[in-house]
């Protein structure tokens, strides 16, 4: 029971994640690889915050919103006046560049060895410390989540998104500020994802850089490219299907070797095919092509 709940916990974590890259890549037609960097941003304030400074959950989680929003705009303002695939380029050397941030600032990180010991959540005096408890816990923010992502899909904001995605020229001769939109969203983005970050580090209590890779980016825009974008529900079943594939490949009796490489071919024939045949995702509305 505690195998299942485990994944179900992570479905939640990735299930905000892929929203939250959906904004950008669903709405806005914004391609980024840096979103596994604003993941971990996200969940080393929250645990730096929990472990050396004390505070409870709550507070560390609004800290990280508000720092890894912050922190967005050091990619987003000199990046997003680029275009295409020098956008792609330029997120992805961001990420690169947490990444090896994380990994060398030992004096604050920790490096390799990462930070141990976060607290978990605690709710009304009472402790998140049961998979079941952890799995509400985590299934509710993510619905007031997946909530907020809706209204902000179907708002005059989120058409205007739609509206840049579409013919960037059309909505500035439309009086847009273009990137103004295209920086908030971005900000928004990226404050989502401080949010599954600090998820993440309370339910394993331990982080390490090696949890936010460019891989872990890859397979973040892997999970809308499936599911689909451009709306709530493609990114959640993208999250359902490719976190549940891994636990089904254990259950045919692989080896751990064989079944982490059979994943990534069965990921890969998966992106080649729907590509090719329904470039919008199973259930999206943005086609890639």
């Amino acid at each position: 029971m505690s195998y299942l709940l485990h994944v179900l916990i992570m479905i939640n974590i990735y299930a905000i994640l892929a929203l939250s890259l959906n904004l950008l890549v669903g709405y806005t037609g914004l391609l980024s690889l840096c979103h596994a960097a604003f993941y971990g941003i996200g969940a080393y304030i929250g645990a730096l915050l929990m472990v050396e400074g004390g505070l409870g959950f709550w507070p560390a989680l609004g800290c990280a919103i508000v720092g890894t929003t912050i922190l967005s705009f050091l990619i987003s303002v000199p990046s997003l006046r680029l275009r295409g695939d020098y956008f792609v380029l330029a997120s992805l050397g961001f990420q690169v560049i947490v990444f090896a941030v994380l990994y060398n600032w030992t004096a604050v990180t920790e490096g390799p060895y990462g930070i141990a010991g976060i607290p978990q959540p605690t709710v009304a005096g009472m402790t998140i410390g049961s998979p079941g408890a952890y799995f509400l816990f985590s299934g509710a923010i993510a619905l007031i989540c997946t909530g907020l992502f809706y209204l902000l899909g179907t708002s005059p904001f989120g058409r205007v998104l739609k509206a840049i995605r579409e013919d960037e020229l059309a909505a500035a001769a439309l009086g847009k500020n273009v990137f103004r939109f295209k920086v908030t969203v971005f900000a928004i983005s990226a404050g989502f994802a401080a949010i599954p970050g600090v998820l993440f580090a309370g339910y394993m209590q331990y982080v390490d850089p090696t949890s936010f890779t460019v891989l872990e980016s890859v397979f973040i825009l892997s999970i809308i490219i499936i599911g689909g974008t451009g709306n709530v529900s493609g990114p959640v079943l993208g999250a359902i299907f490719l976190v549940v594939l891994p636990e089904v490949l254990r259950f045919l009796g692989m080896p751990d070797a064989v079944a982490a490489n059979m994943r990534q071919i069965i990921y890969g024939l998966a992106l080649i095919v729907l590509l090719r045949y329904r470039p919008q995702g199973l259930l999206g509305e943005y086609d890639f092509t």
